[in-house]
């Protein structure tokens, strides 16, 4: 499970370097994920750009991850690939989610 976690523009940015979000890595995902969830802070920001596949255990482990963030914490998901992004669409998460495009991020609309 390749995964980098930074400090971006006051956030904490966690960049899944996978093809596959599936179930096959989806629990060692979210185990490695879960520290910079868990901890007070500042917001979130899951990058999934270089996810292709998301199977239904790779979109429950980002709501998992969702809900255990503390009180006024926030998480975005930002870079959705075309396919992902349909997953998050016909499941209606693209309504729970707050998701930005990379060029948002740019202008400040991630901070």
């Amino acid at each position: 499970m390749n995964l980098t976690v930074k400090d971006e523009s006051g956030q904490i940015v966690v960049r899944i370097v996978e093809r596959r979000l599936d179930a096959a890595i989806a629990g060692e995902f979210k185990d490695a994920v879960r520290p910079h969830v868990a901890m007070r802070g500042p917001d979130l920001l899951l990058d999934l750009g270089e996810v292709e596949f998301l199977d239904s255990s790779g979109l429950g482990a980002v709501i998992a991850l969702k809900k255990a963030l503390p009180e006024g914490r926030q998480m975005r998901l930002r870079r959705l690939t075309p396919n992902v992004a349909r997953v998050f669409r016909l499941t209606r998460m693209d309504q729970v989610f707050d998701i930005v495009d990379a060029a948002d991020c740019g202008k400040g609309g991630c901070a």
